[in-house]
């Protein structure tokens, strides 16, 4: 491996040192990412109210309408950053979220919850492009064995973003959908019925323009910026990988992305369902209720730092992962056996054990895929569908089986870690040369 510190080992798949401005570009990217993608914390309640749903389940598709886009859309997203290289296919990304962005806006005018959907899906296929893109780029423009520290970096502007949307929604749409809930409550006709709803979905008009807007014009200012391209194809240095034909040669990388799938479905349960959780559990207090999505996200970015200060100087990636997974477990369980704001303060405590498990997953999925690494980067991302799966299953239990919210909560969370932890240990070796 090259030591040069010159820009030109870029053009290496590891080079020894992380470029200035791709990883820059990289945190703002994952800042776009977590604005849009922990929005759904707020959505979720809003879309119940507005949209006068009958049941959590129903709101809950809010999360899988983002996140199934992932699954469809990854391997697509993949051929056309091969098309069109790393640097477009980032540009187009941001385009197409800024299309979803602008789709709320007939979804409000129309009281139409599937249009809603749409757009959050459309929104999910610009991000899907932009996972599948940035992903890899940040783990390939250093060296592997510190990817799980870049990623925890882009990782504190992914969830400070994500910190700021359910705070910022929350202002905007929840305030004044817990107002108008008193109003339809008095409501003796449908027709007046209507006209409120009608109000609250207004609302959405003020952030998803701005957000439209701003999305645009970074799009431009992007496509000027000189960010290189990584040149993958001799990204794997041992001789022995590079006679392998096809992914699934590969055992790892579908392995890992099983782990992503779990990953993202425990940050959704921890992240997005906390709301709901915390509504369920009747004595916490409106403010929490209100923004349960930040504080999740706060204890993520504590996770982050500790990652950042710790990989892999004192601890390696797949130590930091079965810690993390194995406090996942504890904190779930005592979640489950405790009540009101104690039961609530340790499911935001599942953003600290969660923090690190994506920085270290996505790099022991993707480790020494060579040529392959833009379709492996793919195949990681269409994992993310587990964000659309898991909240389901918690819903499907709780609304439709009669199982204890609590009880739901814990048998959705801890076979998730479990697996997690198997992959720590012992998954991402399969099929992969020891040293």
């Amino acid at each position: 491996m090259s030591s040069s510190t010159q820009p030109s080992a870029l053009d290496n798949a590891q080079p020894q040192k992380t470029a200035f401005l791709p990883m820059a570009i990289c945190c703002a990217f994952f800042f776009i990412l977590g604005f849009i993608t922990w929005a759904n914390g707020s959505l979720i309640p809003f879309s119940k109210k507005a949209f006068n749903l009958e049941t959590d389940l129903q709101a809950y598709l809010v999360t899988t309408a983002s996140y199934i886009a992932y699954f469809f859309m990854a391997l697509p997203s993949s051929w056309i950053i091969k098309k069109i290289g790393f640097h477009n296919g980032l540009v187009t990304s941001i385009v197409v979220l800024g299309v979803g962005s602008l789709l709320f806006i007939p979804a409000a005018d129309n009281s139409s919850y599937g249009l809603f959907l749409t757009a959050i899906f459309v929104q999910g296929t610009g991000m899907a492009l932009l996972q599948t893109a940035v992903n890899p780029y940040l783990s390939i423009i250093g060296p592997i064995e510190s990817a799980a520290q870049r990623i925890s970096i882009a990782g504190v502007f992914n969830k400070t973003a994500g910190i700021i949307a359910p705070i910022v929604l929350g202002t905007l749409l929840l305030k004044g959908a817990n107002a108008s809930q008193a109003r339809l409550e008095a409501a003796t006709t449908e027709a007046e019925r209507n006209t409120i709803l009608n109000e609250l979905l207004q609302q959405l008009h003020t952030p998803y323009i701005a957000l439209a807007v701003f999305l645009f014009i970074f799009a431009v200012i992007l496509k000027f910026v000189k960010l290189p391209e990584v040149n993958t194809e001799d990204e794997s240095a041992d001789s022995a990988e590079k006679t392998k034909k096809s992914i699934f040669q590969y055992p790892h990388l579908f392995l890992g992305a099983l782990a992503i799938f779990f990953c993202v479905g425990v940050e959704v349960m921890a992240g997005d369902i906390i709301g709901t959780y915390a509504r369920e559990l009747g004595t916490v207090p409106q403010i929490f209720t209100d923004n349960a999505t930040a504080f999740t996200l706060g204890f993520m970015l504590i996770g982050y730092g500790i990652g950042i200060a710790t990989i892999p100087r004192f601890i390696s990636q797949q130590a930091a992962l079965r810690i993390c997974t194995s406090i996942g477990i504890l904190f779930t369980i005592i979640s489950v056996l405790t009540t009101g704001l104690t039961s609530f303060w340790f499911v935001a405590l599942l953003g600290l054990a969660n923090s690190l498990m994506w920085p270290a997953i996505f790099p022991l999925g993707i480790k020494g895929l060579g040529n392959f690494t833009k379709i492996a980067s793919a195949v990681m991302i269409m994992g993310i569908a587990g964000g659309a799966i898991w909240p389901l299953v918690y819903g499907y239990l709780k609304d439709h089986l009669g199982i204890d919210f609590q009880h739901a909560f814990l048998y959705t969370m801890v076979p998730a870690y479990l697996y997690i932890i198997y992959f720590a240990s012992w998954g991402h070796k399969i099929g992969q040369k020891q040293a």
